[in-house]
């Protein structure tokens, strides 16, 4: 286990967090322990069933990561990911509610000019 002060995790953040991937490091403010650092990569958590799903979701939830990168994070396709979040109850989309006339605008614009007929072309006629 490592320990370190508040000055030197600010002043060698690089230098802690190697320590951490190796062992633990408690990060202690004046004589009282305020925080613990774990190197997720080096205890193998990240490979326990379930955790990254868990990590993705969670830093997602809170903002941390946008809703592709907690994606990759947790290792799913993008559709699955929202899938799973959404069986959670947590929303994907984040909108104000004056942001949703315009969007349903652009979206009757957009539908509208998606699913107009093309022309028939003269070519490979006749």
């Amino acid at each position: 286990m490592h320990v370190v002060n508040v000055s030197f995790l600010r002043n060698n953040p690089s230098r802690t967090l190697r320590c951490a991937r190796d062992d633990l490091v408690v990060v202690m403010r004046r004589d009282q322990p305020d925080a613990v650092m774990i190197g997720l990569q080096s205890g193998k958590l990240l490979a326990e069933p379930g955790v990254r799903a868990a990590l993705a979701t969670a830093l997602f939830r809170a903002g941390g990561l946008s809703l592709a990168r907690a994606a990759r994070m947790a290792q799913m396709p993008l559709a699955s990911f929202i899938a799973h979040v959404s069986r959670l109850g947590i929303s994907v989309v984040d909108h104000d509610e004056s942001e949703v006339p315009r969007d349903l605008q652009t979206l009757d614009e957009w539908l509208t000019s998606s699913c107009a007929v093309p022309a028939p072309s003269s070519l490979g006629q006749g």
